[in-house]
């Protein structure tokens, strides 16, 4: 019954935020009456939380399953291709969804708990990035620089200005920063 309470807040708090997910919602969806809500979770908080840090281990997972499929591959490709790869893992993902809406939209009140949750998976990614850069200079030789951080935290820079265009504007504004943004961010790269 958790689970289910879990999963089914997930969808509502993606789909319709949290001002806009009500308990009584989620009970109504479950089949269940509100107050047994509250012999899982302490409140709606909890549940809300409970669903973000579920979101974030679960595509925590998710991306490092990207990262090994594409181990093999050039940096250009494996670099270019995560920008196609989570277009299309979007599609559907509801973890990411939530994640994404409250990373942009988050309620005012919680707006401090949500950044201590979502900043670690940033640091993570940083710190993996980081890792991938410094291997696979080891194996190409293209990159200009060798501060490895540093070319880590300017693509996930770049990461971010394209996201936030994706959330604000869509998938064909996405595409069209990308598209521009791309090329220069390469050449900046490499030697």
């Amino acid at each position: 019954m958790k689970d289910e309470i879990l999963h089914t807040a997930l969808s509502y708090f993606a789909n319709e935020g949290y001002e806009g997910a009500s308990l009584g919602k989620i009970a109504e969806a479950v089949g269940i009456k509100k107050p047994s809500i509250y012999a899982h979770y302490s409140g709606k908080d909890d549940l809300f939380f409970s669903a973000m840090e579920y979101a974030l281990k679960s595509e925590r997972r998710h991306l490092a399953t990207y990262f090994t499929d594409m181990k093999n591959e050039p940096l250009e490709v494996l670099l270019l291709g995560y920008f196609e790869w989570f277009i299309k893992d979007l599609e559907g993902n509801e973890h990411m969804k939530f994640i994404l809406r409250t990373m942009y939209f988050p309620p005012a009140r919680l707006e401090k708990e949500i950044a201590e949750v979502i900043n670690p998976l940033f640091d993570q990614m940083h710190r993996h990035l980081t890792r991938v850069f410094r291997e696979r200079e080891r194996r190409e030789k293209i990159l200009y620089s060798d501060d490895f951080s540093s070319c880590a935290l300017a693509f996930i820079t770049v990461i971010e200005g394209t996201i936030t265009e994706l959330v604000y504007s869509g998938t064909a504004a996405y595409r069209k920063r990308f598209e521009a943004v791309w090329p220069i961010f390469w050449r900046g790269l490499v030697r």
